[in-house]
């Protein structure tokens, strides 16, 4: 542990909704995977939750000026949509589950082919415990080809199928990857996919937002995703969603169900994960492995400028550290959490974070995406604040291997809403 001597911080206004920093997750309006999972007669959503706030829906259709045609995109890009069925699916009450235990049945979804070699992408939770998995390429979904699941990453909600491409009746259609860094709010997006076991279904709208943060299915953070007011439902999980010129810029995994995840179908806010996750991933997966990310072992909240008033904080942006794991990186390089409990849900005390390697981390976003940029081991250099203090100390931190799942105990948040840190 190497402590630096402490200099100003600058101060600045960042707004932000509570955020789980590396852990931590404000949950709003519920939010579902959308995948069906059907038990028995029975066919239920699987239920996650993630932090949202609540925000305007307004959609248009993506025209002709614009880029390509819906038509068009459809019948070109659409040929490399699937269908994906797994058997043998298991979710439980730690995870998505709203009935408890463990559950066995058939889960259905979407998946998009990526190449010529039969590797197809779905998310995580679609064949979570799959024992057996089908992929059909027709309108007849009971014409499928066996699939195996090649890697399977559940900190983005990622997975890689693989196919035998001989055994596909009219060869494999990939469908684009693009970018989608260069998504912009207002830019027309299309969605396709299986909802509700309708095969290749297409829905268009707008991206409504970028940089959204959601829950995967082990409790961390997903950060830069993409929402979408295009309908999405469940049976959509692991589809593509595309730009106006048919390139893939994210994969379809939750949708907002306005607090009742009974609900089920689309109100709107849907959430997609951005294609350069992927791209960054995609060695990794097609390898059988998972992606590797830095783990520094803390949950945090976000400093707005009402946060740093009610804590007596000296800035007002950084991310302010509610736990600390224990025996984790953050511990072993003498990082504090806060142990007083405020009126708010908030706990005041800790540490803010405020740098890593000497770029800012104005929020918990910033610090997730910052970590998770990192490999077990790498040593990275941690500026924060410590009590009402404006000077920075620094300290280095050798980061661990992300562990399965993110230790999350009950909890409030800011507005009196749960709260997982």
């Amino acid at each position: 542990m190497n402590a630096s001597d402490p200099r100003p911080r600058r101060g600045m206004n960042f707004l932000s909704s509570v955020l789980g920093g590396l852990v931590v997750l404000v949950i709003g309006a519920g939010l579902i995977a959308t995948d069906l999972i059907d038990v028995g007669d029975t066919k239920r959503e699987v239920v996650t939750a993630s932090p949202t706030s609540p925000v305007s829906d307004a959609g248009s259709e993506p025209s002709s000026d614009e880029g390509r045609s819906v038509s068009d995109i459809y019948k070109e890009e659409g040929r490399g949509v699937v269908f994906v069925k797994s058997q043998g699916v298991t979710s439980d009450s730690s995870s998505r589950s709203p009935f408890g235990g463990q559950q066995r049945g058939t889960a259905t979804g979407s998946g998009f082919v990526i190449d010529k070699q039969g590797n197809i992408v779905t998310n995580a939770h679609v064949v979570e415990g799959a024992s057996k998995v089908a992929v059909s390429f027709k309108e007849d979904t009971s014409d499928s080809v066996p699939a195996e699941v090649k890697g399977r990453d559940v900190s983005s909600d990622l997975a890689v199928l693989k196919v035998d491409p001989s055994k596909v009746e009219g060869g494999l259609r990939p469908v684009p990857l693009g970018d989608s860094s260069k998504a912009t709010v207002g830019d027309p997006v299309i969605a396709i996919g299986n909802p509700f076991g309708f095969t290749r279904t297409v829905t268009t709208g707008i991206v409504s937002a970028v940089q959204r943060q959601i829950e995967a299915p082990n409790n961390f953070s997903i950060s830069d995703v993409i929402q979408t007011d295009a309908a999405i439902n469940p049976g959509n999980s692991g589809g593509p969603l595309l730009d106006a010129q048919g390139n893939v810029i994210g994969v379809n995994a939750q949708i907002a169900t306005g607090g009742s995840a009974s609900s089920g179908g689309s109100v709107g806010i849907g959430f997609a994960i951005p294609v350069n996750t992927l791209k960054k991933g995609l060695g990794q997966l097609k390898k059988g492995g998972e992606i590797q990310r830095g783990f520094l072992g803390v949950s945090t909240t976000d400093v707005t400028s009402e946060v740093a008033k009610q804590l007596k904080l000296a800035g007002e942006q950084g991310a302010l550290i509610q736990q600390v794991t224990r025996g984790g990186p953050a511990e072993k390089a003498d990082l504090k959490a806060g142990k007083r409990p405020t009126s708010s849900g908030l706990v005041a005390g800790g540490d803010v974070i405020v740098e890593l390697d000497g770029k800012d981390v104005d929020s918990s976003q910033d610090l997730v995406a910052a970590v998770s940029a990192k490999k077990p081991g790498d040593e990275v250099e941690i500026g924060y604040q410590r009590g009402s203090s404006d000077k920075v100390r620094t300290v280095k931190v050798k980061l661990d291997k992300r562990p399965a799942k993110a230790q999350t105990q009950p909890g409030r948040g800011r507005g009196g809403l749960p709260r997982l840190p």
